[in-house]
């Protein structure tokens, strides 16, 4: 049995939609690649060569200048001592644990502190179509290190898509508490092929430091609803049924 063009073309558009279904267009977005390590302070400009620093492939961190007070840390031991940053896991007054884990992907995640330096994450993204709609998901959560007491309230990520901000949900922590990680969906439109992406955090609150955290960035073409897709699969049936019907017509006349 022959397959007719309209059935050819049916399939390279569903084909075409599982595709950019898929496409991530973030790379890196789990934090694990690294030019010197995880577990340390991100470098920027002129501090990239120093040894106690690192820089995530395909992420900018800082100005320019330096990599200001963000951090790639190992969410396994991101709660002990062993971390370059020790978020507490206990509430101080009970000793309880205040639910610290890791991010739902595991491995690394990226930390920074509104209160002191604070520098955007950002990666430049390419291969995008001007008019298209995208939608960003992220996983996200509030900490606490352990030198420093009181409760943090109004924390945010504020995230800018060739120059369109949105902002994450706020998270607010008690004294020494842990927030539990929370994901976020935002749609943006492109306007370039080639559009900055970054994150930057925000907060309030007397209880330093605060850490926001951010892993598994990802940022995906809308497609069509499956409803969507089924109507228009309908619709280039019926017109292949029509120009069948209308080309049997013509050859009996």
């Amino acid at each position: 049995m022959r397959i007719k063009p309209f059935l050819l073309a049916l399939l390279a558009v569903s084909a075409l939609s599982t595709n950019a279904a898929h496409a991530n267009f973030i790379k890196n977005g789990n934090f694990e690649e690294t030019t010197n390590g995880g577990n340390k302070q991100l470098a920027g400009g002129t501090s990239t060569s120093r040894a106690d620093r690192t820089t995530l492939t395909h992420w900018e961190s800082g100005y320019g200048r330096d990599g200001r007070y963000n951090f790639v840390l190992n969410g396994d031991i991101a709660n002990t001592d062993k971390s370059a940053i020790w978020l507490k896991d206990k509430y101080r007054t009970t000793g309880l644990s205040n639910g610290y884990t890791a991010s739902p992907t595991g491995g690394n995640f990226f930390a920074s502190d509104w209160m002191y330096f604070p520098g955007p994450l950002k990666q430049l993204v390419n291969g995008l179509t001007v008019g298209d709609s995208y939608t960003l998901t992220f996983d996200f959560a509030l900490a606490q290190q352990v030198i420093e007491r009181g409760p943090n309230n109004n924390n945010y990520w504020e995230v800018d898509f060739g120059g369109a901000k949105q902002n994450s949900d706020l998270l607010s922590i008690v004294d020494s508490g842990f927030s539990g990680w929370k994901t976020a969906s935002m749609t943006f439109t492109a306007t370039s092929a080639s559009q900055w992406l970054s994150f930057l955090v925000h907060g309030s609150g007397a209880g330093a430091p605060p850490f926001m955290l951010l892993d598994n960035v990802a940022l995906n073409a809308e497609v069509p609803e499956p409803a969507t897709l089924g109507m228009l699969l309908g619709g280039l049936g019926m017109i292949g049924f029509t120009a069948r019907r209308r080309s049997r017509s013509g050859g009996q006349a």
